[in-house]
């Protein structure tokens, strides 16, 4: 080990101890942000109109503040990049996070105060870190290298003060000095506009680094390590990189993935999976491979819980911490200290365990499919694929899937268009497994999966490799966290890649 090693690992854990206390006491924690939030915005634009110099508990800051999605505060947020200040949080904004806007096929532009980036993302890392070396005290982690793969970074022309990019891109140009040491790429390399150009680059600057640690979303690192080994001519990242001890990951599931990375790196390494969005950072895993993350109640983010069953209505009502329920989905309803007001970020989650506080994404609000009341989520599909993966011995790169509705001739089911890896010997009985898979983890589709009588076996596109970068390069929407969306309660996207790929065929 690194002469080093030790020294750094002791200096990590020495902030254990203040983890230690919202962890143990985490409704204590957030009563504390809450109370933080509303008396630094009392005087801000939101804070006047809301009465917040009149809100002295939870109930009265629920009651004044109607639940917000993104169009609601957009004209603080539009008036805010223009260069007016005091809207919706008290100290300057400077920044903001684009994010890839899947879900409506727009761009959110999220505000980033300092105290979002020094008390929420950056306060996370530290305890991620802290975390991690608590966990594994004898780690060489910085002693090497972080591989980042980010996003891209432009300018607000609306406000030669103000600028903008991907969240990734936001965090990198605001890192300290002393940061840019213990990362790769380059900086001008980690914030290209050009996806293809960028994949190359990092692909050619890293190679010769001691890299110890990755982060990024699955598919995209998939892509990068395929590319180096394809540079290198090795076999496995270990042959590069032999000091490698750590991916952390997010964005979406790394179920359908884990198999590929296991393959791919060559040897075992811990896989930490993180929550964090434009919006603000909300957990990770406390221990590499844990059920679920540890969620962060003293980030400067106050959390309420909306019941799926009241999305929609037009007073609808949410839960605090202490009274949600384990394998319940709910969406995080979320205010922050980047001035955004009980806003509904569009996850869901699942709660794996209440002492501590652990979750797990499930998926999106608007990603999922009901069109039969099967109420099928994403983590719904992500474990089928990976069942039936285990069972077939095919590997899975990524999927998309949508309704196909009843018609005169044939009962309604599920189109699904996935890209095989490794494609299995026999499709048909894939398909059984992933139906029977499916069944197993949602008894709802199960139900109406009996006898055929309201749905039918799911059918199933096999496509080739590239299939969907070629539609997020098509929809300019390549690299950062830009994803297909894998479940859809309409045809759109489902019928969107089959005709992208149809024109390419012809």
């Amino acid at each position: 080990m690194p002469i080093l090693s030790p020294a750094i690992s002791q200096i990590a854990r020495m902030r254990y101890w203040r983890i230690e206390g919202w962890r143990a006491h985490p409704i204590d924690a957030q009563r504390e942000v809450i109370q933080n939030l509303v008396t630094s915005a009392q005087y801000t634009e939101f804070g006047r109109n809301h009465g917040f110099s009149n809100i002295f508990s939870i109930g009265s800051f629920k009651k004044s503040i109607p639940v917000h999605e993104y169009n609601d505060l957009k004209p603080y947020i539009e008036r805010c990049m223009s260069g007016e200040q005091n809207l919706l949080w008290n100290t300057p904004i400077y920044w903001f996070a684009k994010s890839s806007g899947t879900t409506n096929d727009k761009s959110k532009f999220i505000p980033v105060s300092d105290e979002s980036l020094e008390e929420c993302h950056y306060k996370a890392a530290k305890d991620i870190l802290t975390m991690y070396y608590q966990f594994n005290p004898e780690s060489a982690l910085l002693t090497g290298k972080g591989l980042v793969l980010g996003g891209s970074h432009s300018i607000n022309p609306l406000n030669t003060e103000a600028q903008y990019g991907d969240l990734s891109a936001v965090l990198l140009q605001n890192t300290p000095f002393w940061g840019h040491w213990l990362r790769t790429p380059d900086l001008s390399i980690a914030l290209m506009d050009e996806w293809e150009m960028k994949l190359e680059m990092i692909a050619q600057q890293t190679i010769n680094e001691n890299v110890t640690s990755i982060s990024g979303v699955p598919t995209w690192t998939l892509v990068l390590l395929k590319r180096i080994l394809e540079i290198t001519g090795k076999t496995t990242i270990t042959d590069i990189w032999p000091n490698l001890e750590l991916y952390m990951h997010g964005g979406v599931s790394f179920t359908p993935y884990k198999n590929q990375f296991q393959k791919i790196i060559g040897k075992p390494i811990n896989y930490l999976e993180t929550y964090n969005a434009s919006e603000g950072f909300f957990g990770a895993h406390e221990v590499p491979g844990d059920d679920g993350m540890l969620l962060f109640t003293d980030h400067g983010i106050f959390l309420e819980f909306m019941p799926l069953s009241e999305y929609g209505k037009d007073d609808p009502q949410t839960i605090g911490l202490k009274d949600v329920d384990l394998n319940t989905h709910y969406a995080p309803v979320i205010s922050t200290n980047g001035g955004l007001w009980r806003y509904l970020i569009g996850d869901t989650i699942k709660f794996v365990s209440k002492n501590p506080y652990k979750i797990i994404v499930s998926g999106r609000v608007k990603h999922y499919i009901n069109a039969f009341g099967e109420e099928v989520m994403v983590d719904n599909t992500d474990n089928a694929i990976r069942i039936a993966c285990e069972k077939t011995g095919a590997v899975v790169n990524d999927y998309t899937a949508a309704p196909v509705f009843f018609s005169d001739r044939s009962n309604g089911s599920h189109e699904w268009l996935i890209e095989f890896e490794k494609v299995p010997e026999n499709l048909s009985v894939f398909v059984r497994e992933l139906d029977k898979a499916l069944q197993s983890v949602n008894s709802d589709y199960e139900a109406k999966r009996y006898k055929d009588i309201a749905l039918s076996l799911p059918k199933v596109h096999p496509m080739p490799k590239g299939s969907f970068i070629n539609w997020l390069h098509h929809k300019g929407k390549l690299g950062g966290q830009h994803k297909v969306p894998r479940l859809s309660n309409d045809r759109t996207y489902l019928e969107d890649i089959l005709a992208i790929h149809n024109e390419q065929k012809e």
